[in-house]
């Protein structure tokens, strides 16, 4: 398997790029752009990245959709949250890949609300609202609003170890709902490190699967945690 990182202009001289995404290659490259252009000044991606952001930052948040769609297959309300959503990851890109779904993105950041605002308008992204707040804020919230409702899936990807993660995240998931977190190759140690926290959060069966890219790409890892 081919494990160099592809350039972005490579991958916009293929057909991978509309294979992978289809109706959404349209706003996601204007996401690309706006990150291209600005991401790095504004501290959303790094000096490093500005080359390679579609699979660096695109195509990686992208490998979670598919788990997703299977999650809230058969909900009438497809909800989710992204939580730590910084630059729009995963958080954008599954909006623009899921058009039926309802995301809430949660940030505390201001400039990356500020960002994520951007995102959403110049995306034109209708099935998007952005949240400045922390999430153990956002869960206090929840348990005493009438308002506002656990997700049917919460996502995050780089926010925190496990051990810190599911405190944040397993308590915004409805029951019988799901936490999907995109995580690196030390996912397998962080779930068994996080074991407890994640029981006492209600959590059951965590396991960690590979998360396919696109054909000739390192797949990258997602952690399905189910909430009782």
């Amino acid at each position: 398997m081919d494990t160099h990182m592809h350039t972005d202009e490579e991958l916009e001289q293929s057909s991978v790029l509309k294979d992978v995404f289809g109706q959404a290659f349209d706003q996601l490259q204007i996401f690309k752009d706006k990150l291209a252009k600005e991401g790095e000044e504004r501290g959303i991606i790094g000096p490093r990245d500005v080359d390679i952001i579609w699979e660096r930052h695109i195509l990686n948040s992208a490998a979670i959709v598919p788990f997703i769609e299977a999650s809230t297959e058969n909900e009438r309300f497809k909800t989710v949250a992204d939580v730590g959503s910084g630059g729009g990851f995963p958080g954008i890109v599954v909006a623009a890949c899921l058009p039926d779904h309802e995301l809430t993105l949660i940030e505390p950041m201001e400039r990356r609300v500020d960002w994520l605002n951007e995102c959403v308008e110049e995306l034109k992204l209708d099935n998007v609202n952005v949240v400045r707040e922390r999430a153990e804020d956002y869960i206090k919230e929840m348990k005493h609003s009438k308002e506002v409702h656990p997700f049917s899936v919460v996502t995050c990807r780089a926010v925190a170890p496990m051990t810190k993660l599911t405190g944040w995240t397993l308590p915004l998931v409805r029951h019988g709902g799901q936490l999907i977190a995109l995580k690196g190759r030390s996912a397998p140690a962080e779930v068994r490190k996080a074991a407890k926290e994640i029981q006492k959060n209600g959590g059951r069966n965590p396991e960690v699967l590979d998360a396919p890219i696109a054909e000739g790409f390192e797949p990258t890892h997602v952690v399905i945690v189910n909430k009782k």
